[in-house]
């Protein structure tokens, strides 16, 4: 039987299934946390999910809305200061992954939340990079997920918040105690990864339905494609079930704090 399932939810399920069981991965909040809690809550359950607020293997019943939401709090093993955070399990060497989200990055897989055009005169701001840039130096290896579209992919980053490998894809060569940087860029069309010599992004696999054409319209430059090219593995049912609940959870939960808010 075919099961019906959107771009999103691809996108969520491939991401979650870049996590294997055990791994301490540092979340980002928005769809790097989404795909991290399905992965904890199907094929991954002992992975240890820790958030920048300083919370340690959560395990959230609903999606939190930033680092700051009191259910990762609440569903923590343990909760301790931000500064040992960063400096002895970040910088200590203690995460696998770092689990990110971006508003653009380019062909080095370079990521800007900071802002949209020329920095003296910006046309968007954007909210800046809070931990991003040490959680990108630190781990061991950084995943990103985010919406394929030709304004998030471009050539070159207006402006680099968290290195990928730099403007000419040698940004970490030589440099010390530095981990390997992103391995997976996870999209609603497919799956990148950096090319071994010259770190540039190529598509590594297409998800089903998505043609060549497709990426490479909503790609800002040349974007290359592994050859062979594979196919991505289409959701099954209980990670379609498990993510619909949680999201259903989630909305609901939110819209009933914001109707006890209004009701003060």
């Amino acid at each position: 039987m075919t099961l019906a399932y959107n771009a999103f939810e691809m996108m969520t399920v491939t991401a979650a299934r870049a996590l294997q069981n055990g791994m301490t991965c540092f979340v980002g909040i928005g769809l790097p946390s989404e795909a991290a809690n399905l992965a904890r809550l199907t094929h991954a359950p002992e992975v240890v999910l820790i958030y920048e607020s300083g919370t340690l293997q959560t395990k959230p019943d609903i999606l939190p809305l930033s680092i700051g939401d009191g259910e990762l709090c609440e569903s923590a093993l343990t909760t301790v200061a931000v500064p040992e955070m960063f400096r002895y399990w970040l910088q200590g060497g203690h995460i696998d992954v770092g689990f990110l989200g971006t508003a653009q990055i380019d062909k080095f897989a370079n990521l800007n939340t900071t802002l949209i055009g020329d920095y003296q005169a910006p046309k968007v701001r954007l909210p800046g990079g809070g931990g991003a840039p040490e959680i990108a130096s630190n781990a061991k290896e950084v995943f990103i997920t985010l919406k394929h579209s030709s304004r998030a992919f471009v050539e070159a980053v207006d402006f680099i918040t968290t290195l990928g490998f730099g403007r000419d894809g040698k940004g970490r060569d030589g440099v010390p105690n530095i981990g390997r940087g992103p391995t997976k860029v996870i999209t609603d069309l497919c799956v990148l990864q950096p090319n071994a010599d010259t770190k540039e992004l190529v598509v590594t696999s297409l998800h089903p339905g998505v043609t060549r054409e497709q990426v490479s319209e909503a790609t800002g430059w040349p974007v290359r494609f592994a050859e062979p090219l594979a196919q991505t593995a289409e959701p099954n049912a209980e990670e379609l079930e498990i993510l619909r609940a949680l999201k259903a959870r989630t909305a609901a939960h939110h819209a009933k704090s914001i109707s006890s808010e209004a009701a003060l």
